[in-house]
């Protein structure tokens, strides 16, 4: 009988664990999905910037 508990026990935090993944990738989308294409346009161009000087640092 203790056997069954344990497996209801560990299925149950399975499926809280899962829940709670969802709820991470769902937030991470919408903030995502909360940028204007300008806004990834300039973030972009400050990526390439940056990493254009930190290339010339190196050389």
């Amino acid at each position: 009988m203790r056997k069954r508990r344990w497996w209801k026990v560990l299925g149950l935090a399975g499926v809280m664990g899962v829940a709670a993944t969802g709820v991470v990738v769902a937030r991470a989308e919408r903030r995502r999905r909360a940028y204007t294409p300008e806004e990834i346009r300039a973030r972009l161009k400050e990526r390439v910037e940056g990493r254009d000087q930190a290339e010339g640092l190196r050389s």
